[in-house]
């Protein structure tokens, strides 16, 4: 349900820093933000209100986004899940669960987050630990270290080995190594044994094992046609299930009869076991009938390679059993609703009124920028006292046409509405959401969702003040941020941008035509130029991953 809180205290307000961050914020505390400028945050505000203290909305907007990956940082999700009874017969304890440790213990993992979950294992079971295999992405222990992030690492004289690989998040020769040295393992457990899988987002692309006769390049080939013509992550790994040995509950059943345990981060929206890194120790609940629909769907099924044909030709015309599965316990330990949960709470101690829509934001980047633009609106026209006029009239339905369109999971438009009944220029306005959109690829730029969708929503703002005289939008501060909570979005160095009202002037007084760029899908050089890159989220590899989370705040302009 859609729900308003009220603020404990008005926000501050200075003018923007310089966003330049890396992976050390998420040392500090999930709800630790800098004393100077953080107002009333233990107790309610004085009568009458205090005055407005220091922190800018792009300070608010960076610290909602911090708390928020800081809570799903993998070692404090992992030792909520998983404890280690050493007295007497050592047993396992997974969420209320128990299995017998007899020497017998073995871990593999895959994802952007598993390095730093590997590291939490490890503390936990000790000397319990036999050998463990990881496929990590490229680069992220020497991040980690340069971030100072120990505890992120694996201790010395590990006892698990780390594999490098998937470079900008694609399948490569070192994943696919890995990904061997993983399924060698898992074939020579027996009953005794007990496997502990650790799989977060990225985990697809840190898993490759084509079906024979499939070549890894092939398989990759035909993903990024998918992903350019804007297929959905679910899409995505239903054709990797079909192509792959490990992926679709594959790496469950070789394991087979071996106890089987895994821990998941979720980066994918309604946190689906058997879509979240393509399933690899989930039944399928698709057939090889639902990766012939996809692929025709795209315009792709007349130009398969041979090889794939052969491996669909052949495949198994309905899912696999969950009697298959009985030797697999399956536990979500983390997800974007628990992040935004966190960042919620901090947004109401900062003294902002706010409103979760969703943590399934879903659809291509232009209808939900629309979407986002629509809401600002509407807050806005309350902040002036028109939310029951002919304008607002107007905003209210593109919005609940938009929310038809777009069918997000967990978005309610009567509720969003009634939520946002009532709000005037006293109370800022957080508005909070997570999910993962797409881009339908139609230039050669370079960019990622996130910042497309940022770029999108600047632009979509700019054009409702021009076409409305008087209009509201000029009277508020407005800033919209989008990031990926893994800290890359796409093939850059950023995890997302910020945007603002003012963002397509500022562009264009550098003569930067911002609907050039975008029709080239270029977003990341556009925010790398203008004003010398100062609107990019830069953070780094985070070590976490479930997905995006998106802040827009707002808040009337003072009166002079």
């Amino acid at each position: 349900m859609v729900r308003v809180c009220p603020p404990l205290c008005s926000p501050g307000d200075s003018p923007s820093l310089r966003l330049v961050t890396t992976l050390a914020f998420l040392q500090v505390g999930a709800r630790h933000l800098p004393d100077a400028g953080r107002p009333g945050v233990q107790s309610p505000p004085p009568s009458p209100a205090p005055a407005r203290g220091s922190m800018s909305l792009r300070e608010h907007a960076l610290a909602l986004f911090r708390s928020a990956v800081g809570t799903v940082r993998p070692a404090p999700m992992l030792k909520r899940a998983v404890t280690l009874r050493a007295d007497g017969c050592p047993q396992l304890l997974v969420k209320g669960r128990a299995f017998p440790v007899k020497g017998n213990l073995y871990l593999v993992g895959f994802g952007k987050a598993v390095l730093g979950m590997a590291a939490a294992a490890e503390e936990i079971l000790g000397e319990h630990l036999m050998r463990g295999i990881i496929n990590v992405p490229l680069g992220i222990q020497e991040s980690l270290q340069r971030a100072g992030m120990q505890d992120m690492l694996l201790r010395p004289h590990s006892r698990i080995e780390v594999i490098e690989g998937a470079r900008n998040n694609l399948p490569d020769q070192e994943a696919l190594r890995g990904a061997g040295a993983i399924r060698d393992l898992a074939e020579g457990l027996t009953a005794d044994d007990l496997l502990l899988v650790l799989i977060s987002g990225g985990g697809s692309a840190l898993l490759p094992a084509p079906t024979p006769p499939v070549l890894l390049e092939e398989k990759e080939k035909l993903t990024k046609m998918l992903a350019s013509r804007g297929a959905a992550i679910q899409e995505l790994n239903t054709v990797r299930k079909a192509l792959s040995l490990l992926k679709g509950g594959g790496l469950a059943r070789l394991a087979y009869p071996a106890q089987v345990v895994s821990l998941i981060l979720s980066d994918v929206i309604g946190d689906p076991l058997d879509v979240i890194a393509s399933g690899p120790t989930a039944a399928s609940s698709h057939s090889v009938q639902d990766c012939l629909q996809i692929l025709d769907k795209y315009k792709l099924l007349t130009s398969l390679p041979k090889s794939v044909e052969t491996v669909l030709s052949s495949s198994p015309a309905s899912p696999t059993s969950l009697e298959d599965y009985s030797h697999v316990f399956n536990v979500i330990i983390g997800s974007n609703t628990l992040a935004l949960d966190e960042a919620k709470r901090q947004a109401e101690d900062l003294g902002y009124a706010t409103l979760v829509l969703s943590a399934a934001i879903c659809g291509e980047v232009s209808r939900v920028s629309a979407l986002y633009c629509q809401l600002i609106q509407l807050v806005c026209l309350a902040f002036a006292g028109l939310r029951d006029g002919p304008l607002g009239d107007e905003v209210r339905a593109k919005l609940l046409q938009l929310a038809a369109e777009l069918e997000i999971p967990g978005l309610n438009p009567a509720e969003t509405l009634q939520a946002l009944r009532g709000l005037g220029p006293d109370r800022p306005v957080c508005i909070l959401a997570g999910g993962e959109t797409t881009v339908q690829l139609q230039g050669s730029g370079k960019g990622g969702r996130n910042q497309e969708l940022a770029l999108r929503v600047g632009l979509g703002l700019h054009r409702a003040q021009a076409a409305e005289a008087g209009s509201p939008l000029g009277n508020c501060e407005i800033i919209f941020l989008s990031g990926g909570t893994d800290g890359q979005d796409g093939p850059t160095a950023a995890a997302g941008a910020f945007s603002s009202l003012e963002l397509v002037d500022e562009a264009r007084r550098e003569g930067l035509d911002v609907e050039a760029f975008l029709s080239n899908n270029d977003s990341y050089t556009f925010f790398s130029q203008v004003q010398h890159g100062h609107h990019l989220l830069v953070t780094g590899l985070t070590g976490t991953n479930v997905m995006d989370i998106q802040a827009i705040l707002i808040r009337a302009k003072e009166r002079s």
